[in-house]
């Protein structure tokens, strides 16, 4: 059984930092693109950031130069820095991740619980 297991959400003051972390664990195979999403009520899960295997990385525009993903293969895990937190920021938070199960026959995209992050003073 894989899963994807968030970690770091929370409170914090406009201008502050916060660190999510997403471990994928179970009986995986490989893994390949990994993400972190965002949701608000009443709107659309939106990509925040994504990353793939090698390294290369893609940005919602409202994020760049704040947030910074990053991820340790070796770990099954992938990060998101994030830096001068908005109050627009609020959201649930999601990872994503496309792995191989072992013993399965293909790619399966796999999401995490969600994690809460708030930016309030």
């Amino acid at each position: 059984q894989v899963q994807l297991v968030e970690s770091g959400g929370g409170l914090v003051q406009p201008g502050g930092s916060l660190r999510l972390s997403c471990a994928a664990s179970g009986s995986i195979f490989s893994i390949n693109g990994m993400g972190w999403y965002r949701q608000t009520p009443g709107k659309q899960r939106e990509l925040v950031a994504s990353i793939t295997t090698s390294g290369r990385t893609n940005y919602a525009d409202s994020v760049k130069g704040r947030f910074t993903i990053s991820r340790d293969n070796a770990k099954n895990t992938v990060y998101l820095q994030m830096n001068s937190l908005k109050p627009e920021d609020t959201a649930d938070y999601y990872c994503n991740a496309n792995i191989f199960p072992r013993g399965s026959q293909g790619w399966r995209e796999y999401w995490g619980q969600g994690t809460q992050v708030t930016v309030s003073s």
